[in-house]
């Protein structure tokens, strides 16, 4: 009868096991001193040697002829282990067997003697899954059991064990085993069994496995079904890692900001029967993959993918920023939440894919980064957006004009629900304010004109602007304007184009000179010391100052 790779190479001695080596020394010195605890605790993810050193550890405390603490699987005690002719070791399943009356069964039996073996050793898989009373029916026992009796309890969530358990065991942790010990011990089962693998192939199955050499071992056992060399195509194959093409589309659609594009082929998916949650699942991975690449040197040692699959990350990962990735991953994450408990899968993930695309439809913090991060990007390459007509700078007033057109990225960015009345009627008169100028990128702001308004946009052809305290001064020849800007919600698009570009509200004004001091009659120069700038501005106001006292 076929035994399975993983059965038939489990490891009998602690020096076979694989990537625990912190775990197995350990345990053999402790047999071969004699220091052998009462109870011992296994913690780790799964396929990681839980179980194998539990059977490993109880033949070797029973062994008659133990080398170096480890079995000699020659002896009738170890041979009549493995072959199950003796029941003095007893393993028990606690996902099966978690009520009171199992561990009763357990108390009742201990008071026996073993059989034929030296110590009765009870091994509890999962024994997470016990019953909180079975927790406290084993917890008397578990503390002082009698001489001739072992525990092994063996969980992959030990988080979920009460403390009163965890404090009367001995608990090793057992790692995730390494890609490189992995695939040692495939090359070595490969040796034995006959078949050739490719480097390549091997290491995908251990980066698939991740960390469970059972997992390993049982992908490697599919793969051999397809001939006696195994190629990384057929480990794609098997692993049903081929087929990515949508979510490179897909992720390509939201980087370009093609909507239409992404739910033609969430509808092409869904026609075919694809489930939603799965792809929404499936993308999250992929943008972490991104996320990867793009942070991580050594991204092939982390993902698992082919060297052609990888080329594909680098790529893609070049045309989003990490702020955008981060954005796609957050957003996604919320869907699935939303998949799950919604009444219509595909809905959520249209939706979903129409706030990737689009996110000026979100005005959480994620969202402004990603529209931030953008917006420098296109600063550095010299890609922003500028109007179709070329800005006209006045020439009668050449010194007015800012001498650089440097934009200001905004830390935070927020637009305002409504407006005051005030500023809804959108009086466009110029206040006087001694405030220095500073520049504005008004193609961006006609740009974004461009978007809402395309009459206003074409009365503003032309025009420039800087910013002046809280105003933002708009320098026109059209002599329409001042009229065209009151009328209707025309202010009101300025000042959102105005917030879209700069992440901050402005009033709005028209520039007709250079700004007078308000608090004075007349205009003087500035003074020099800080404290004769104070005093002309008390005198200003009607206060006698006398400076000699």
């Amino acid at each position: 009868m076929y035994q399975v790779l993983y059965r038939k190479y489990r490891p009998k001695v602690f020096s076979d096991v694989v990537g625990q080596e912190h775990i197995t020394s350990t345990l053999s010195k402790e047999i071969e001193t004699g220091k052998i605890s009462h109870a011992y605790l296994f913690t780790g993810s799964r396929g990681t040697g839980k179980t194998t050193c539990a059977k490993i550890l109880s033949k070797a405390v029973n062994c008659l002829n133990p080398v170096n603490g480890n079995p000699c699987n020659e002896c009738e005690i170890c041979k009549g282990l493995d072959s199950g002719a003796i029941l003095d070791v007893v393993e028990i399943d606690a996902a099966s067997n978690n009520g009171v009356d199992s561990i009763r069964d357990i108390r009742d039996e201990i008071n026996f003697t073993p059989a034929s073996c030296k110590y009765r050793v009870y091994i509890i898989d999962e024994v997470h899954m016990l019953s909180i009373g079975a927790f406290n029916a084993l917890l008397k026992t578990l503390e002082e059991p009698p001489a001739h009796v072992k525990f092994i309890l063996a969980t992959t969530e030990v988080h979920k064990l009460p403390v009163t358990i965890v404090s009367r065991c001995q608990r090793f942790d057992f790692k995730r085993v390494s890609p490189e010990a992995m695939k040692q011990r495939m090359e070595y089962i490969a040796d034995c069994e006959g078949f050739t693998a490719d480097d390549e192939a091997l290491s995908l199955i251990a980066r698939i496995a991740d960390g469970g050499m059972r997992d390993a071992l049982s992908l490697l056992d599919q793969c051999t079904g397809h001939g006696k060399h195994i190629s990384a195509d057929i480990v794609c194959e098997v692993a049903g890692m081929t087929g990515k093409d949508h979510l490179f589309s897909l992720a390509d659609a939201t980087a370009q900001a093609n909507a239409g594009k992404a739910l033609e082929i969430v509808n092409d998916l869904h026609a075919n029967s694809c489930d939603m949650e799965r792809l929404c699942s499936d993308l999250i991975n992929h943008f972490r993959n991104l996320m990867i690449v793009k942070t991580v040197k050594s991204a092939s040692e982390i993902l698992v993918c082919t060297a052609e699959e990888l080329e594909q990350y680098k790529t893609q990962s070049g045309k989003l920023t990490l702020e955008n990735i981060l954005y796609c991953i957050s957003l996604l994450q919320e869907s699935m939440a939303n998949i799950k408990r919604g009444v219509n899968r595909r809905i959520e993930m249209e939706m979903a894919m129409i706030k990737l695309a689009t996110p000026n439809l979100s005005s959480d913090n994620e969202a402004l980064l990603r529209r931030i991060s953008d917006l420098e990007v296109k600063i550095k390459t010299g890609a922003v957006a500028v109007a179709p007509q070329a800005v006209a700078v006045p020439e009668a007033k050449p010194q007015e004009v800012p001498k650089e057109t440097t934009s200001v990225t905004p830390s935070v960015a927020h637009t305002p629900d409504e407006y005051p009345a005030e500023e809804a009627k959108a009086e466009v008169q110029q206040e006087e304010s001694a405030d220095s100028e500073m520049p504005i990128d008004w193609a961006e702001v006609l740009s974004e004109l461009t978007k809402t308004n395309m009459p206003l946009w074409g009365v503003l052809s032309g025009s420039s602007a800087i910013i002046r305290g809280d105003y933002v001064l708009i320098k026109s020849d059209n002599p329409t304007l001042s009229a065209f800007i009151k009328t209707g919600g025309n202010a009101k698009d300025v000042k959102e184009a105005i917030i879209r570009v700069t992440g901050k509200r402005y009033r709005l004004g028209l520039y007709s000179g250079a700004p007078t001091p308000k608090m004075s009659a007349q205009p003087a120069a500035a003074p020099k010391d800080p404290l004769e700038n104070l005093i002309s501005r008390a005198k200003d106001m009607g206060i006698n100052v006398d400076v000699n006292n």
